[in-house]
């Protein structure tokens, strides 16, 4: 396809619809950075509890209890960002109660039945949630609606707004003008100025190396930064995610700009709607276009090369302290001066697929964002079932009985088609490397219910079998 530069119009994403593959997913790691020249906050912008220490996330909690906050007294040297200095570490006494008025107390919340395990004892976040991915239950959560600066996992909005609007085999021709405007220390793929890229290319660089740089290029196809921020507002609205405001697209720190573990949550069930999504948070490794040079050899002819990129979540990959966590199906991770470390995962076990968010843990050790994550993602398998929910993941507005919805890929669809091909196929097919994708479809995707419509009710599907895929 011949390569353009041509941008296109802004228009407004359709609210995600429906269709469930399972979860694909995998591994590697580098600490995802994320950084990008701020936009001027907008006016009424939800304001944010600047980071600071944390207060700890809860000794474990006794069965039939709910922990108030407790202080940590954990500190030491961050292995990367730390938090800014001097910044209140107490969560608002008064927070949303989207999702149920438990969810709004400050302090840990949690309602464990007969034969439920206590919570972790060593988690020092400042705020996270485990949730049931397929009905949407809060199993636990600490902080859950305190807003507090996103980091890349803002990527995760930016993608779910974005992918619908691009078919993955357009290709584009980056101009100069398209990488102005990143903040220094940019996190990068990197895409050069006078090269081609196809959107596939670009989204696996926005999900793999966590590149400002790709996001940059994607926003300035959908009309530029400041049309994408302003859809990226209308989706989070659209998704009920209320304590989000976006201000740069990419995650980079801002004034204002702020989501909640209880938002992020949001955001990464129903990106993970899309099967694009799945794939890209999925891949672990992948070849990427390189920048095209001339040679003497062979006439002066150019040529264009290859290399490789991984994922940066590292309980996809694992890590010399981290290994790559049992079933773990992506979503996004990232890291800031102000936001500290963040992640938001996916991860499928004996049939239940629970939801992880972790955000700024106050011990800056090596990884702890991926070890408390995991501890909690532990805790949830073992609970689910015995812990009474404290809450729930809402659906978007209008989902109920919007028979508008729209396809996997969030292209409109009037008679949705089963597939059986796993997702690590159709990855493997599309060029990624080696562990391309961790996890694909077991016995075909689910279909969506009357032409179209979206599943809630507190049955919101994402696939309920999942396996560890090979390499490929």
């Amino acid at each position: 396809m011949p390569a353009s530069h041509t941008k296109t119009g802004r228009r407004r994403a359709p609210v995600a619809a429906v269709v469930l593959l399972s979860l694909p997913a995998l591994p590697f790691a580098v600490p995802g950075t994320a950084f990008a020249a701020p936009l001027p906050p907008s006016p009424g912008a939800s304001g944010s509890t600047a980071p600071g220490t944390t207060p700890g996330a809860g000794a474990g909690a006794s069965p039939g209890s709910s922990t108030s906050p407790g202080a940590s007294a954990s500190s030491g040297t961050a292995a990367g960002a730390t938090p800014g200095a001097g910044a209140s570490a107490t969560p608002p006494a008064t927070m949303s109660t989207v999702g149920g008025a438990r969810l709004g107390l400050p302090g840990t919340q949690a309602e464990l039945g007969s034969g439920a395990p206590v919570l972790p004892k060593d988690l020092t976040a400042r705020s996270w949630i485990v949730a049931d991915a397929e009905n949407g239950d809060v199993l636990a959560a600490h902080n859950a609606h305190w807003r507090l600066p996103p980091a890349s996992t803002l990527k995760m909005l930016f993608a779910d707004t974005l992918l619908p609007k691009f078919p993955r085999t357009t290709e584009h021709e980056v101009a100069a003008s398209d990488l102005a405007g990143m903040g220094a220390g940019s996190s990068v793929v990197p895409l050069h100025k006078g090269e081609t890229y196809s959107v596939r290319d670009l989204w696996l660089g926005v999900f793999l190396k966590s590149g400002n740089d790709a996001v940059h290029v994607l926003s300035a196809m959908n009309g530029g930064v400041a049309a994408t921020v302003q859809d990226m507002r209308a989706h989070a609205e659209e998704l009920r995610a209320l304590d989000t405001t976006v201000v740069s697209p990419d995650g980079y720190d801002a004034p204002k700009q702020v989501s909640s573990a209880y938002d992020l949550t949001l955001i990464a069930r129903s990106g993970l709607q899309k099967k694009d999504f799945r794939e890209y948070c999925a891949t672990v490794k992948t070849s990427f276009p390189g920048e095209t040079t001339k040679t003497s050899k062979n006439g002066g002819k150019k040529s264009r090369k290859t290399f490789e990129i991984r994922n940066t979540n590292r309980l996809l990959a694992g890590d010399t302290d981290v290994p790559a966590y049992p079933g773990l199906a992506g979503v996004k991770n990232g890291n800031t001066t102000e936001a500290g470390a963040t992640f938001t995962g996916v991860a499928e076990r004996g049939g239940r697929v629970l939801l992880v968010t972790v955000m700024n843990p106050e011990d800056h050790g090596h990884n702890e964002v991926y070890k408390e994550a995991a501890r909690l993602l532990d805790w949830g398998f073992s609970a689910a079932g015995k812990a009474t929910p404290v809450g729930e993941l809402v659906a978007p507005e209008g989902a109920a009985g919007d028979s508008s919805a729209a396809g996997d890929a969030g292209t409109p669809t009037a008679t949705p088609a089963p597939s059986t091909e796993p997702v690590a196929a159709a990855a493997a097919r599309g060029g990624s490397g080696g562990m391309g994708v961790a996890l694909g479809v077991a016995g075909g995707l689910l279909v969506l219910l009357a032409a179209g419509v979206w599943l809630v009710n507190r049955r919101w599907p994402l696939p309920g079998s999942a396996r560890r895929g090979k390499d490929g």
